[in-house]
């Protein structure tokens, strides 16, 4: 077949199919587009909501007893500009598609999502209090299962959820999984890189970007100090994240981003009935804090928010065996100041990746075009370079990461060895 000139939206389009191959963790997570931005284009900065259903309770008897509606939303900032440069010449614009996507298009995908995913999971794992596994062993099968287990205690629904393994943990869970990945069915998505099969109600990836977890160093008899931390109101009230204050702690200490806590006499509790499920609730650090000293109060940010107000819609703990949130201790999991690998459990939904349009330069008679696929927008741009006498190009995604409902997300750790 003959060559033909590719043209801007032909290279942009198969851009996306290449870059949507490549990205088996962002590729399986909630994607929304905003086409607001298509006719002048998004700008660096730009905040998305992303609307999330309000919750209610339930009324006994004949009485009405009417509540408040409190619709929550996710703040989503567009605020990753990310991209690739090229230079190509105009004998390399006149190849095949096949031929130009092997040589150029491909190794630029390649890095592209790389990095995409790299920086969505560094963030992602920040916001999944839920965890499987212990400090001495590597993934098995029947750990596997328990993060589909945490999962569907969240009502996550039982479609769309996805296992992201590191190396280490695929060759350990290959050969406690021999002979089960034989459905028919995931013939349809082995294009997918790191596709490996269906299992345990997971497609299962193999994902090298999955970073490990260094546990702060904290230690001595940390509690928290305050009596009225978090959301106690029985009216439908939702919060996000809580603020506690720690002290007690060994000076100098530290809790990292990522560390998972408890605290003492506070349990989960089912979403729906509201009943103590007999099990302390895990929170996640959102940002590193060093302790300087015990007798001073350290706040600690802790996601999800502590919400016990009994009649509360979004009510998602209870104290038991405590009068108040004074002097709970507070414990991490793990030793501290070590390293723990990580795999991923989440259903589409626990995470959004959004993406707006950036200007499309073509509009003012340059070079290039912008297109949209599968929720991804992308945009290229080409001009000459009359000093170098070259043609640079650049590739550009304009995108916001964020946790849409982390609950429906669980960390399954193990043992570096």
């Amino acid at each position: 077949m003959a060559n033909t000139n590719l043209t801007p939206t032909m290279i942009t389009r198969e851009s996306l199919r290449v870059l949507h191959q490549k990205l088996n963790f962002v590729g399986n997570v909630n994607r929304q587009y905003d086409n607001r931005f298509a006719q002048e284009g998004a700008k660096i900065g730009t905040n998305l909501n992303i609307r999330m259903p309000a919750k209610y309770t339930s009324r006994t008897g004949a009485t009405l007893s009417t509540q408040d509606h409190v619709e929550r939303s996710t703040p989503l900032l567009v605020a990753s500009q990310i991209g690739v440069d090229v230079s190509f010449t105009s004998v390399e614009l006149t190849m095949s598609i096949d031929d130009f996507s092997d040589r150029i298009i491909k190794p630029a995908m390649s890095q592209l999502a790389a990095d995409i995913e790299n920086q969505c999971m560094q963030q992602a794992y920040k916001s999944i209090a839920n965890y499987t596994g212990t400090t001495s062993t590597q993934l098995t099968y029947k750990s596997f299962q328990q993060n589909g287990a945490s999962i569907s205690k969240n009502l996550g629904p039982t479609d769309n959820r996805c296992a992201w393994l590191t190396p280490d943990s695929v060759v350990e869970f290959n050969d406690a999984t021999k002979g089960l990945f034989q459905s028919s069915g995931n013939i349809k998505q082995q294009y997918r890189e790191g596709m490996m099969g269906r299992t345990g109600g997971f497609d299962v990836y193999e994902n090298t970007l999955i970073p490990s977890h260094t546990r702060g160093s904290l230690a001595g008899t940390p509690v928290t100090n305050g009596a009225a931390l978090g959301v106690s109101t029985t009216a439908n009230s939702w919060s996000a994240t809580t603020d506690l204050a720690v002290d007690g702690a060994t000076s100098g200490t530290t809790v990292k981003a990522g560390d998972v806590i408890t605290l003492s006499g506070v349990y989960d509790v089912h979403p729906e009935s509201k009943t103590n499920t007999g099990q302390l609730k895990k929170f996640v650090a959102q940002e590193d804090v060093t302790l300087t000293t015990a007798a001073t109060s350290y706040t600690v940010t802790v996601k999800p928010a502590l919400i016990y107000g009994s009649g509360n819609a979004y009510q998602n703990c209870t104290l038991s065996g405590v009068a108040n949130t004074d002097g709970l201790t507070v414990t991490p999991f793990g030793v501290a100041s070590t390293a723990y690998g990580q795999n991923i459990f989440a259903h589409k939904d626990a995470f959004v990746f959004a993406t707006a349009d950036l200007m499309d330069v073509s509009e003012y008679g340059a070079w290039g075009a912008r297109e949209t696929m599968d929720g991804i927008s992308m945009r290229i741009a080409k001009q000459y370079d009359i000093t170098n006498d070259a043609m640079p190009c650049r590739l550009d995604i304009l995108y916001g990461f964020a946790d849409l409902y982390p609950e429906l997300a669980t960390r399954g750790f193990y043992a570096l060895s």
